[in-house]
């Protein structure tokens, strides 16, 4: 056991987070209130600090398979605005679990912000599944501002798996996705997010397909509650026999917007894109049928925005 110590209140936000009880096991770099907390490397994942600017690089050795390695940020201090830079290096064939996030716990007045750059650069026939939580909570009058920016370079027979979800506490979030594929390649996108209050939530995805048989399915499904707004902003480019598709799904409820702007481009014959966007309020007759089981109407839209964000 590490002997740095983290005390009930952080405990919690990396449970949040990262679904971790305490420091865990295997390769990981645990970010506190601006700092490096604590970091570990192990046989085949190699983590690496910085030394031109805040952030880590993740070096993983070639064959690697069914390791994973944790990368979870916490902010407890209010005021506190970072922009973190982490680098991923996946070797040729490895198979790996990457476990990301940031929690924010603001009681004070001033503004708390994390902007995290994560670039990803796999290997040929390399996969990675990549998980990553934001939530944010405190009782101040300061903000909980996240801002991600992911990068991702596909190699030939590279393949990704990106699970994002924000469901709590986030005043303000501008999400950024680009990503490049070449032959062979697979690219998923699943996204998860809801708004309350005020809060804006913007989710842009860039994707260009540039190599024959590569391609992406990019789904949103988010919810947006009370004055609070969101933009949803594709752009799939397809420069090859390729396929595309993107998805936004979204629960509209008392005085919130939401936006879709979906744009497919392309510039091959044997490009194959789509894109689908759904906007609309929950149905009559979904709360009438949770009602007559005994659920009130506050009880019944939660159970179906729970389920609709599974």
């Amino acid at each position: 056991m590490a002997e740095k110590k983290l005390d009930s209140l952080k405990l919690n936000l990396l449970r949040e987070v990262a679904d971790l009880e305490g420091v865990p096991r295997g390769a990981y770099s645990i970010r506190v209130d601006g700092e490096t907390f604590e970091k570990r490397s192990s046989e085949n994942i190699v983590i690496e600090k910085k030394t031109d600017k805040p952030g880590i690089d993740i070096y993983i050795k070639a064959g690697t398979k069914r390791e994973s390695v944790h990368i979870p940020v916490i902010l407890a201090e209010s005021g506190i605005k970072e922009t973190v830079y982490n680098d991923f290096h996946i070797g040729e064939g490895a198979d790996v679990l990457i476990i990301a996030g940031c929690g924010i716990h603001n009681c004070g007045v001033q503004d708390s912000e994390h902007s995290g750059i994560h670039s990803f650069h796999l290997a040929k026939n390399s996969r990675v599944r990549y998980v990553e939580k934001h939530y944010g909570e405190g009782d101040g009058n300061g903000k909980n501002v996240m801002n991600p920016h992911t990068v991702v370079e596909l190699d030939e027979g590279a393949y990704m798996e990106m699970e994002t979800t924000q469901i709590k506490g986030v005043d303000s979030t501008k999400r950024k996705t680009d990503a490049v594929l070449k032959a062979k390649s697979t690219l998923i996108i699943h996204e998860k997010i809801m708004t309350h209050g005020e809060q804006f939530a913007e989710t842009e995805f860039t994707v260009d397909l540039q190599g024959d048989d590569c391609g992406t399915h990019v789904v949103s499904r988010s919810v947006a509650k009370d004055s609070s707004r969101q933009l949803f902003i594709s752009d799939v480019k397809g420069n090859s026999r390729c396929s595309g598709h993107t998805e936004c799904d979204a629960i509209i409820m008392d005085n919130a917007s939401v936006v879709a702007v979906p744009k497919i481009v392309a510039n091959n014959t044997e490009a194959s894109l789509i894109h689908e966007a759904a906007i609309g309020k929950i149905a009559g007759e979904q709360l009438i049928k949770l009602m007559t089981l005994g659920l009130d109407e506050k009880q019944a839209e939660e159970e179906i925005i729970n389920g609709f964000l599974k």
